[in-house]
This record gives C-alpha cells, sequence and structure tokens, in this order.
C-alpha cells in the first residue's frame, strides 16, 4: 500500500499497500487461495496470432512477443489502460505512441484484443529491470479502503483524521506519530481541527495506502486524500510484531495485523502503531465513486497502475511484471501482465520494486494485504 508520496497513497499515497508499502504487509485471507491470479481477469476474446516460443529475459530490441506469458495477456484491458494514462509520459517517442494509441481509437469501432496485441508488438521494445545483484525485487499491492467514520468522536471512534499544519512545505520534518497523537488527542494544533474521527486500526492503515474512503453514520461519503505528512521514514511493523511474538512469522498479513490491532485497542495497539513513525494528513473530498489519484495526477487503473521508485521509472512507463511464490498465508500464485507507473510511496525503492494497485474495497484489501512475491521487470520502450 502505498505508504506516502502517492496521490493516492499520495500516492502522492495516497499509501493501501499493505505490504512494504502497506506496511510492507499485505491484506489477506488466512487459507491459500487455489491456483495463480494472473493480473487480468481473463475474457473470451477472438483468436490470437500464435505465440512465439517465450524468452523469459527479453533482451534490448525484441518485441514484447518474446516475453513468457505474453499470449495469455489481456492485451484488450492493457491497452485501454495505457490509452487512459497515457497523456502522463513526458518523452516524445511515448507521446507518439500515446497519440498513435488514440488514433486507434477513433478508427477502430471497437478496438479488437488482435488490433490491441499488434499495437504494443509492433510500438514497443522490451528492456529488462535488474537488480545490482540480478536477483529478483518484490511486489506489493495496495488498495482504497473504505472505512466507517463519525463527525464527532465516542469511545471506538477515537482517532482524529487530521489535515495539514498551517504553513506545512514538502520536505518539513515534524514529531513522530506518537507526539502527533498525543498532542491531538490533547487538543494541539496539529491541523484546522479534526475532519473527522475514526477507529484508530483503521486509520493507520488508511495512512499506510495514503488515501481512503469514508462512509459517515448519516450515510453520507468522503474521500479522504492524501495532503501532507510529517516527513519521518516509512517503517513497517509486521516484522517487529513477528519478532516480539505476536503474531507468527508467516502470519503478518494486513488483515491479521489490523485484527490484532483492533483486539488490543488502546495504549498496546498505539505502542505498536508507534513502531512506524511517519504520519499522515488528509484533505476530504466528495466521493465521485471511482479510483483515486496517484502520484501522477489521474486516477489508478485497479490492476494495472503500480507505484514505483521514481529514481528508477518515470511516470506513464509501460511495465511487464512476472512475479510468483509468495510466502503470506492465503498468498495467490501468480501475478502477471502490462501495467502503467502511475505513483510512488516512500516504501518503493529499487529498479526492481513495484506496489500494484487493486482497486477499492475490502476485497481488494484482502488480496493485497497477501502480496509480498518475488518479483521480475521488463520496460517496454516506445518506438519513436
Amino acid at each position: 500500500m502505498r505508504p506516502v508520496g502517492r496521490g493516492a497513497k499520495s500516492r502522492a499515497a495516497v499509501g493501501a499497500v499493505v505490504l512494504t508499502l502497506t506496511l510492507l504487509l499485505a491484506a489477506c485471507a488466512t487459507a491459500p487461495a487455489p491456483g495463480p491470479s494472473p493480473i487480468p481477469t481473463p475474457v473470451p476474446t477472438a483468436p490470437q496470432p500464435p505465440a512465439p516460443t517465450p524468452t523469459p529475459n527479453a533482451p534490448p530490441g525484441l518485441s514484447p512477443a518474446a516475453l513468457a506469458g505474453w499470449a495469455d495477456e489481456d492485451h484488450l484491458a492493457a491497452f485501454n489502460a495505457w490509452a487512459d494514462t497515457c497523456r502522463v509520459a513526458r518523452d516524445a517517442p511515448a507521446r507518439t505512441q500515446c497519440e498513435r494509441a488514440q488514433q486507434l481509437r477513433r478508427t477502430s469501432k471497437p478496438v479488437t484484443p488482435s488490433l490491441a496485441r499488434a499495437f504494443f508488438e509492433s510500438g514497443f521494445s522490451v528492456v529488462a529491470a535488474e537488480t545490482p545483484d540480478g536477483g529478483p525485487g518484490l511486489l506489493t499491492a495496495y488498495f482504497a479502503p473504505e472505512y466507517a467514520a463519525r463527525r464527532s468522536p465516542d469511545a471506538v471512534f477515537d482517532s482524529p483524521v487530521l489535515a495539514p499544519p498551517a504553513g506545512w512545505t514538502r520536505g518539513q520534518v515534524l514529531p513522530p506519530r506518537a507526539q502527533i497523537e498525543a498532542g491531538a488527542l490533547a487538543g494541539a494544533q496539529w491541523g484546522a481541527g479534526p475532519l473527522a474521527w475514526m477507529r484508530a486500526e483503521d486509520l493507520f492503515f488508511m495512512q499506510i495506502q495514503g488515501s481512503g474512503y469514508l462512509t459517515f453514520e448519516d450515510g453520507s461519503k468522503a474521500r479522504a486524500a492524501y495532503a501532507a505528512d510529517n516527513g519521518q521514514k516509512f517503517a513497517g511493523i509486521a516484522r517487529p510484531m513477528a519478532e516480539q511474538g505476536l503474531l507468527p512469522r508467516n502470519g503478518t498479513s494486513g488483515e491479521a495485523i489490523r485484527a490484532w490491532l483492533a483486539a488490543h485497542r488502546g495504549p498496546e495497539a498505539r505502542a505498536v502503531m508507534a513502531l512506524n513513525p511517519r504520519y499522515i494528513f488528509f484533505s476530504l473530498d466528495p466521493d465521485d465513486g471511482g479510483d483515486p489519484n496517484g502520484a501522477a495526477g489521474i486516477p489508478l487503473p485497479a490492476r494495472r497502475a503500480i507505484a514505483v521508485d521514481p529514481g528508477h521509472w518515470r511516470y506513464g512507463d509501460l511495465v511487464w511484471i512476472s512475479a510468483d511464490g509468495g510466502n503470506l498465508v492465503g498468498a495467490r500464485g501468480s501475478y502477471q501482465g502490462l501495467v502503467v507507473a502511475l505513483d510512488t510511496g516512500s516504501a518503493i525503492r529499487g529498479p526492481v520494486r513495484a506496489d500494484l494497485y487493486m482497486g477499492r474495497g475490502a476485497a481488494a484489501g484482502e488480496e493485497a494485504g497477501a502480496v509480498r512475491h518475488p518479483l521480475r521487470m521488463w520496460r517496454l520502450v516506445p518506438r519513436g
């Protein structure tokens, strides 16, 4: 989940993930789900061209068709995600391919799966991303949580959603989480006053995701968007909880962590949450029913957007990810497909590191919390 920097989890949070981003945790069920779970939901389509012999590490200059698993991709879904978001790309070749995608939409009604596949194969070449030691990187996932909230505090909804302090500037270092929470509860002015009140564990997870959606007791809804942070470094609590014997080492999914915090609500849970000194401030906007914006400033397409390290990737980059072998309880088998780099997060660092946006709500959060998979990434380089 996106600690933050994300527009979503900034994204820019905006964050859900859960997950190293989302706490290096991940939220999930306790029983393993059967079989691999590819990124897109397979949709019956017209016959596709025969697949070439897969090449797991396609060298520069090769077509995306050389990627293992390429023939099984939902190329139309990937095309739509790219065409909807490619305007954030800045370099000339990417803009050329973006315009080509828009032209294809204008002239082909509808764009077919085979046309979408041909678009990628003719317009992009493949370059593998590499870690310094040549080993795999890490895939985690995040989501946009939906939580109950209150306009006034009570015994359960006792944690304030705070606006940024007056005069806050990006990069400013403020006190760590525990001090901010103590001051907020004591009435200190960290912002313009509480925007809403939440359960402590829900607010903690929403801060990891970087954004979320609130439903108040009268049925009204709002989107809590990342507005600022305290400048402290994000620290996941999954590992220390396992080291302290609070949870088993392979049982630190996001759902397991949240359940423990809820069961120990009060000073005990606050002490554990204080192990992550990073604190996120929010603004409240109307809920438009869509997905949150990422750091690139546009809505994140579910299961087709990733948060990346901006030191190694650019917003708008088209990326092939392949990840399997997750070891958290309830982890899906694998994730593979085309995604677009549209977000970032404070825990997303390195050339082969991605946080996959799963969507809104509890089901997305449950799956996101169990994603901690060894990762390989390939950049699809647009041809000018």
